[in-house]
């Protein structure tokens, strides 16, 4: 990280307990906003308003850095391999816990749609729990994961290593609409 940058940024330390509180609602909100505004962003692009999408973007990026120094100050971000467990607890609580409880509400709601979201995260959360499961077991041991395209399904977030099936297996997307990485 560059130097300049470096000395700028907020630093990790001990925080109370409403302090924490409140930088942890902050951190949801920010990273919320930075989503939501890369969303319009399209959106604006779609409806031929291309300067309108750069600020949504400009702003978006914003949103991310605050998010970022929140995070930081809270402690959040260490070494990779603590990153990766902290990410697969992340993904085991929505798979195991949190998207089979939204499931049910919205199918008992008969909502739908929300219900189709919500089975489509369900699913891709459990690929990530493996993914990072795998990605953190090549860290400890000192190495890297293979470098290969990750594909992401832009339908459901179905995500593959490696290149994209011919048909998504979660919502029948064809290839077409993956994106790779």
């Amino acid at each position: 990280m560059d130097e300049a940058l470096e000395k700028r940024l907020p630093k990790p330390e001990e925080l109370s307990a409403m302090t924490k509180e409140s930088l942890a609602a902050a951190f949801a909100g920010e990273s919320q906003a930075a989503e939501k505004y890369l969303v319009w962003a399209e959106q604006a692009e779609d409806e031929g308003y291309p300067n309108v999408a750069k600020l949504f973007r400009a702003i978006s990026f914003a949103e991310s850095r605050h998010a970022r120094n929140h995070l930081r100050v809270m402690g959040g971000i260490n070494s990779t391999a603590e990153n990766l467990l902290a990410a697969f607890g992340g993904e085991s609580f929505e798979v195991d816990e949190m998207y089979p409880a939204y499931h049910e509400i919205a199918k008992l709601q008969g909502n739908n749609q929300a219900s189709r979201s919500i089975n489509y995260a369900l699913k891709s959360e459990a690929d990530h729990k493996g993914q990072y499961t795998d990605a953190r077991e090549a860290v400890l041991a000192g190495n890297d994961i293979a470098d290969q395209a990750i594909s992401v399904c832009l339908a459901c977030g179905h995500t593959v290593l490696g290149d994209a099936p011919d048909k998504c297996p979660y919502c029948g997307a064809g290839k077409e609409l993956y994106r790779t990485f």
